[in-house]
């Protein structure tokens, strides 16, 4: 037994998406307010951009225990927020 609210096998509805967005932006561990929730075909897509790939992996992480249920797939890139360790040399 399931605990999705759509009977079926049909995609995720849009409380299951409102719910996500809501665990994204007030969750303390999260507090994401760059990440959106996209319905793409039978699966709900995570985009936006974090600091770290660890930051990432927490989000999804945390998604996934929230909503177990619910196929994700990711679309999160990582934005480099630290300096470059190396010196650029201009010609």
């Amino acid at each position: 037994m399931t605990h999705q609210r759509d009977s079926g096998a049909g995609p995720p509805d849009e409380y299951v998406e409102a719910e996500i967005q809501r665990l994204l932006a007030e969750d303390p561990s999260v507090a994401e307010q760059g990440i959106t929730v996209v319905r793409r075909e039978r699966a709900l897509v995570l985009s936006g951009e974090v600091e770290s790939p660890h930051r990432r992996e927490e989000i999804l992480r945390r998604v996934s225990e929230r909503f177990p249920d619910v196929p994700i797939t990711s679309d999160i890139g990582v934005i480099r927020a630290q300096a470059p360790t190396e010196i650029e040399q201009l010609p």
